[in-house]
């Protein structure tokens, strides 16, 4: 907990609001599964730490969009970090119901500059400065929810695993695009995959 306050320069009530977001987090993955119960005893690495970091590489983005976002990774952290900048905003995305109530109960209890969103993510019409996104899909499906937003001039920032390199190789058979792989700073087998100038790729038939 010390060392994620160090790395992430968190305020005393930033700390305050990730440790109720991680305490609601465990109370609510006891009857939904929204991460792996193995993974809550190393939330301040594994989940808080692993979200911040995205804000280290994007230190002037205020408005995110975090697709398919889940138990609030990375988007709950970073509008917990975010919160009190002026147009900071950081729109939750998610498909299923019963995440977006849990999403929404923290977002309400913690009063973040967050907007919660019931429905797919290639449907919105949102403007943001940064598309986001943390173990939703391969990087060819990824790329195809994030379009619109790269179309009204978001960049990038995928939280991705070590399989990242063969996931690019096959996206590239549907889309022309600019990326660069960023070492994650909480797992040394993570990369961050930052991503600009996205188009499909024409077909060959």
């Amino acid at each position: 907990m010390a060392a994620f306050q160090r790395k992430a320069g968190a305020s005393e009530e930033q700390m305050a609001d990730l440790e109720a977001f991680r305490l609601r987090l465990g109370e609510a993955n006891a009857v939904m599964n929204l991460v792996g119960p193995d993974s809550l005893p190393d939330f301040w690495n594994r989940h808080a730490w692993d979200s911040a970091q995205l804000l280290q590489m994007a230190p002037t983005a205020r408005s995110w969009a975090d697709l398919g976002a889940g138990a609030g990774f990375p988007g709950v952290v970073l509008a917990i970090l975010l919160k009190g900048r002026s147009d900071a905003r950081v729109w939750l995305i998610d498909s299923l119901g019963k995440r977006c109530r849990f999403l929404q109960e923290a977002v309400d209890a913690l009063a973040l500059p967050a907007t919660v969103i019931n429905g797919r993510a290639e449907d919105q019409t949102i403007k943001c400065d940064v598309v986001t996104a943390r173990a939703v899909a391969p990087m060819e499906r990824l790329l195809g929810y994030a379009q619109p937003y790269f179309e009204r001039g978001a960049q990038g920032l995928f939280l991705k695993g070590e399989r990242v390199e063969s996931e690019l190789i096959e996206a590239r058979k549907s889309w022309h695009f600019e990326a660069e792989l960023a070492p994650s700073q909480s797992d040394p087998r993570g990369r961050i995959v930052t991503v600009r100038s996205v188009r499909r790729a024409r077909s060959k038939h």
